[in-house]
């Protein structure tokens, strides 16, 4: 796997994630996070992906469909105690897979901070009490394009998060590299940056910490061959 810590900007300069990522180190440690979490953090890369994401103490940031909570136990003690994390399973996905409800409502209560809170409701219903800094997702932004999704959805999603940021808050998204995304679960970065430029965002930047060129892509995300190894791209928005 190529675990790259460089990051392409817009108008090509380039920005060093090892600079973002002082301070983050104690973040991995914080309490909270999980055995599990640890033996994962070698893949999933989770302080460039913060360090990406610009993550700072005080931020108020929502988690779109946030599975077992892996990175909400990474926000939330980035964030800090004046900080807050919104975990948002969307009704679709919880319909499918009760579950995510459960361990969302369950990592909400177990967080040494008592900074998460728990938001339910439609994708495209998507909104927060107060205005963010930022809307994360990790490998599920291609879920929008599944026949488990109402028809619009990516449009009327990446809408509802922009009408949710702050001026100048930033959108993050973590995903699968490929196509077919009701099959293999996977998207095509340039189709996302169309999508998420289409609803008034300007794109920052894009970073390859995830990348994996020996992933064939032509296996689903979930297949044993590539589980867990999957070729990933990040990208950067932000509300102008």
């Amino acid at each position: 796997m190529r675990l790259g810590s460089g990051v392409s900007c817009a108008g090509g300069r380039p920005m060093n994630v090892l600079i973002l990522l002082a301070g983050l180190a104690a973040v991995l440690t914080a309490p909270g996070r999980t055995d599990a979490d640890r033996a994962r953090d070698a893949m999933r890369r989770p302080a460039e992906v913060v360090a990406f994401a610009q993550v700072r103490p005080g931020w108020k940031v929502a988690e779109y469909t946030p599975g077992g909570g892996y990175f909400t136990r990474v926000l939330s003690p980035a964030v800090g105690a004046k900080g807050r994390v919104y975990t948002y399973p969307p009704d679709e996905i919880v319909k499918l897979l009760p579950g995510h409800l459960t361990d969302a409502r369950a990592n909400a209560a177990a967080a040494p901070l008592r900074n998460v809170t728990v938001l339910t409701g439609a994708t495209t219903a998507f909104a927060a009490p107060e205005p963010l800094d930022l809307v994360f997702t990790a490998q599920n932004y291609h879920d929008l394009h599944t026949r488990y999704a109402v028809a619009g959805a990516p449009a009327a999603f990446n809408a509802a998060v922009f009408r949710a940021l702050k001026r100048g808050g930033r959108y993050v998204i973590v995903d699968h590299r490929g196509d077919q995304p009701d099959q293999l679960h996977r998207i095509d970065p340039a189709q996302v940056r169309r999508e998420v430029e289409a609803a008034g965002f300007v794109f920052e930047a894009a970073s390859d910490v995830l990348a994996n060129p020996t992933d064939p892509r032509s296996a689903s995300v979930f297949d044993p061959s590539i589980r867990g190894r999957t070729d990933q791209f990040a990208l950067r928005f932000r509300k102008p």
